[in-house]
């Protein structure tokens, strides 16, 4: 009887490649998810096929290309790098595997491999370190789904989330430290943004909250003074109120306090992506060069960093 322990690492997702047709694919599939765009299936349908699709994908592809490397999706390149080094430290007992919520290479995919090694047990770690049900939600109910069918349930632990870990903060902590003994006025840390109406869910604490949480613990272990750091909240989409406050009205509160050397950190985010590196790297870059403001510089995510590595061990096995 083997004793090889599985670890399943869950990510968001991307596409195939930068292509409109590849953007469009993964977007029809992201945001058709339920919990992601809470609307009854009809609307929900109509949204994407007649406003979404036919706008979104085209500008979403651009945007992916400026980003794009030549092994691919700098999502899935990091995760992959994730896996890997944490493959490493684990040794051969342990058999690390990685699944895309959506796209190729996905959640079942992950778990048939694992199948395949005839693992004893298994630990299922989202890589979103603040719970959140259109997020770390989706994922854990496909991986739900997915044993659900077979006859043969491997047993498995569910690491949910992981925003105030000591390990994990102070990975966090670490890759910050170099760029804040730079020259710079504030650190702003950016948080992915969710429909206010997605805020509370039954039996589950405010995501909001969480991100809260995990900027308090980074800046007390940085010993950053209060005055030094701030949280906002970037990626919304359509008309609906999200959370507060927006990373690009916060730049405007930024250089009105007389702010010129801007640091980012995205702290919801453990690989680089679309968000991190487009997002905040290139347009919000933009908008605070516009703005007056003399340095902005996007500290990397935690990506494969061996302090996280170390982290993420802890953090699925214990």
């Amino acid at each position: 009887m083997s004793n090889k322990i599985g670890v399943l690492l869950i990510n968001l997702g991307t596409p195939d490649s930068p292509s409109v047709s590849d953007v469009r694919k993964y977007l029809r599939e992201f945001l058709s998810d339920p919990r992601v765009i809470e609307l009854p299936k009809i609307l929900r349908w109509l949204l994407l096929r007649l406003i979404i699709l036919p706008f979104r994908s085209k500008k979403s592809a651009e945007a992916y290309e400026t980003i794009w490397q030549n092994d691919g999706s700098p999502l899935f390149v990091n995760s992959r790098k994730i896996q890997d080094q944490l493959q490493v430290l684990l040794g051969n007992e342990y058999k690390v595997v990685l699944g895309m919520r959506y796209g190729t290479s996905n959640i079942a995919t992950a778990i048939a491999e694992l199948e395949r090694e005839d693992i004893k047990r298994v630990a299922v770690v989202p890589l979103f370190p603040q719970y959140a049900s259109a997020v770390s939600g989706s994922a854990l109910q496909e991986v739900l789904d997915v044993y659900a069918k077979r006859k043969v349930i491997t047993p498995f632990k569910i690491i949910c989330e992981f925003f105030d870990h000591p390990e994990y903060i102070q990975s966090l902590a670490n890759s910050v430290q170099p760029y804040i003994q730079k020259d710079y006025d504030f650190l702003l840390m950016s948080y992915h943004g969710l429909p206010e109406r997605q805020l509370i869910n039954p039996g589950i604490s405010c995501y909001r909250t969480k991100c809260l949480q995990t900027s308090s613990l980074l800046a007390t272990a940085l010993n950053l003074h209060e005055d030094k750091w701030g949280v906002s909240f970037q990626s919304r989409l359509g008309k609906l109120p999200w959370i507060r406050p927006y990373t690009d009205e916060f730049l405007l509160e930024l250089r009105e306090r007389g702010i010129s050397n801007l640091l980012v950190c995205c702290p919801s985010f453990v690989a680089d992506c679309l968000e991190t590196l487009e997002e905040i790297g290139i347009r919000v870059k933009q908008q605070w060069q516009e703005l007056g403001g003399k340095k902005f510089e996007l500290i990397p995510c935690l990506n494969s960093h061996p302090d996280w590595i170390r982290a993420l061990k802890t953090i699925a096995l214990h």
